[in-house]
This record gives structure tokens, sequence and C-alpha cells, in this order.
């Protein structure tokens, strides 16, 4: 039996094998609200057999966009616009979705990638952006405002909001970014948090936000859906936030009743310095696991089917997510199931694609026939 293809529960939600579909930006929607292309992208994805499909980094606000194109959740055309995506997906995938809810903070108000994804300047096109302190993350850039305790109380609000949001649209689970360098993640570095007041400073004051973030997701969230939190491990930049207060975080997370921890790395300084190579994130889920005793999800060049099954079945995580590679090959699980011997859930519309020689490679399925 095959690790990969087990079925999992966090809280509540049961998925059917231990594959996960990343958030992905996709810098394609309008003023927030989905469009024709989320209908394409996710619609191929929730046919790829994984075990769980995340929507991309959702901003709760319009100034915690990362760029002009990103998905939002902040209003109610934000939520019809999405709930059509949703519910076309229903038809044709028993799929569990969930949500990324995020807020940029300093790395907000950019152009897409494909137009450089440099910062735009509040005088020339873009939006004055918000972080614990007045630090750019480039230097070159337009000093964030530093958020006060209006701020605060108004992106916490807003977080719960479009929490709301997700679960009206009946969205199974939802993950927090806290990771990247974007805003939770800028509180609780040290290179990006400079306060001097019950937010910075110690290690319990920078977590402060992060968490009360998370209490207002998780109170406005169905309590029988999981919430989850995706953190950077490491900076990869001397004397900034590490593995260790990451271990730290989580044991405060899994207290407040967090269901899973999405281990990634890096974000929040263009001074990183990251040795690349596969699955070299793969130890900061194994750390975490072991430290705070919940269920954690690796990331990061996972494009084998042995190697995931391997990070799987020797309990360095108990998912693997994957991102780019499940760009490049939307089958990705279909490939995996067939090399390890398990099955797949596909469409009966592409059952006819079943090489000869894997006769039980698909379950049979009959939603969307």
């Amino acid at each position: 039996m095959s690790s990969l293809f087990s079925p999992l529960t966090l809280g509540n939600l049961t998925l059917k094998n231990r594959i996960a579909i990343a958030p992905m930006c996709q810098y394609s929607a309008d003023q927030g609200s989905a469009t024709a292309w989320h209908m394409m992208h996710l619609g191929q994805l929730a046919l790829s057999g994984a075990g769980l499909l995340m929507i991309e980094a959702t901003a709760v606000e319009p100034e915690g966009r990362i760029s002009p194109g990103d998905l939002g959740l902040w209003s109610d055309s934000n939520e019809r616009a999405l709930g059509e995506v949703v519910q076309a997906i229903r038809r044709h995938s028993a799929m569990p979705l969930a949500i990324q809810l995020a807020h940029a903070g300093r790395k907000a108000s950019t152009r897409v990638p494909w137009e450089g994804g440099k910062a735009i300047a509040s005088t020339a096109g873009g939006w004055r952006t918000f972080a614990p302190s007045a630090l750019p993350f480039d230097p070159q850039d337009e000093a964030p405002v530093a958020l006060d305790d209006a701020g605060l109380r108004r992106i916490r609000a807003a977080f719960a909001a479009a929490a709301r949001r997700a679960d009206s649209l009946g969205l199974d689970a939802i993950e927090v970014h806290a990771a990247h360098g974007y805003l939770l993640h800028e509180f609780l570095s040290p290179l990006s948090n400079h306060r001097e007041d019950a937010y910075g400073g110690s290690l319990e004051n920078r977590m402060r936000f992060p968490l009360e973030v998370f209490d207002a997701v998780r109170a406005a969230f169905d309590p029988a859906k999981p919430v989850g939190v995706r953190v950077s491990a490491t900076d990869w930049v001397e004397g900034g936030w590490d593995v260790e207060q990451t271990a730290a975080f989580a044991r405060e997370l899994r207290a407040r009743g967090c269901a899973f921890i999405d281990v990634s790395s890096g974000g929040l300084s263009p001074l990183q310095q990251i040795p690349l190579g596969p699955g070299y994130q793969v130890p900061f889920a194994e750390r975490i696991r072991q430290a705070a005793g919940m269920p954690t999800i690796a990331v990061g060049l996972i494009t084998e089917a042995e190697q995931a099954e391997d990070i799987v079945a020797s309990g360095k995580a108990d998912m693997v997510a994957l991102a780019r590679g499940m760009l490049y090959n939307p089958r990705w699980p279909w490939h995996a199931a067939a090399k390890l011997g398990a099955q797949v859930d596909a469409p009966p519309q592409y059952w006819r694609s079943q090489p000869r020689e894997l006769k039980n490679l698909f379950s049979q399925s009959t939603l969307g026939h």
C-alpha cells in the first residue's frame, strides 16, 4: 500500500490521498474577482486526482493584494465570482477545496511577474502599503505605513470577514498565509518588525498579531472545518526568523486549534541565500512535525512520485504540496499513482484514457457523469 495514496484526516476533513495542490497566484483577477481564467485553471486542477486543491493567495482587503491582478474576497462581487467557479468545480469533482487568505503587507502594490514584478509607487498607479514597521522590502521601494491600533483592528476584521465568505461559499478548509515575507510573516521576523509596543520585540510579542489573526479566522469559520497556516520556517538571513522560532509559533497555533502547518521558507528579505535542491525544505516540515505534534505539509522541489512517497512513508511530513510541478503536469497524481501501484479519482469522461496495462488506476467515481 502506498503511503502517499493513503487517506489523511485534518480536523473533520478526510482527504483521499496526501497530495495537495499548493496555492499558486495567477495574477488574473478583475478588481479581486475571479475570471474565466480561474474557471479554466482551477477546473483542470480539480480533475487531477489530488487529495486537496488550495485556491491561490486571496487578499482580505484591496491594499493586501500583491498586484492589481490578485484574487480577493473582500466584497460581495468577489464572493459571487468565486462562487461561480466553486459551483462549476463541485458539479464535476469531489476534490476538497481550501482557500489561502492573505495580506501582502509591504510586498503589496507590485506589477505582475511577466511585467517584471517591481513595486508600483502610490504616485504611479499603485497604493500605499502597510507593515508592522515603516521598513520597505527593498531600500528603493516606497516605505510602508506602520500599522496603528486602528489598522490592526481593520486587518483582523478583514481576515474574519473573508473567512465568513469562504464559509458561505462552502469551502472545506482555510490556510492563513503567514509566509513568504507577507504581512503576518513581517510581524514574526525581527528583520521587518521593529515595533516597540506589545506587537514587537520579544518572540511572544512578534507572534501576537499573527495569532490574533488566526484566532479571528478560526472563530469566523465553521468549527467542523480545518484552519491551517502557511509559514516560512526561516528567512535564510542571519538574525532573522528561524526554524526554532517557527516551532514555537506552531506550538502556539496547535493550542488554538490549528489543524495543519504548511512549511515553506524565505521571501522576507532580498538578502536571503537559499541553497536550492530537491526537497530542500522537507527537513523544516519534519522539525515542525516533531516539535508541534501536528500534521505538516512539505513543499519545495518535490517532483518525483518516489520522492513524495518517501517523505510521507518515513514520517518527514504528513502531506506534500506541489505547485509548479502541477502546472507543468496537471495529471501528476495520475502518473504518481501508476508508479506506486495506487488508485486515483478521475472523471468518467476520462476513463477511456487509462492505459491498458493499468486497468485499476482509476477508482470508479461517477461524479460528473
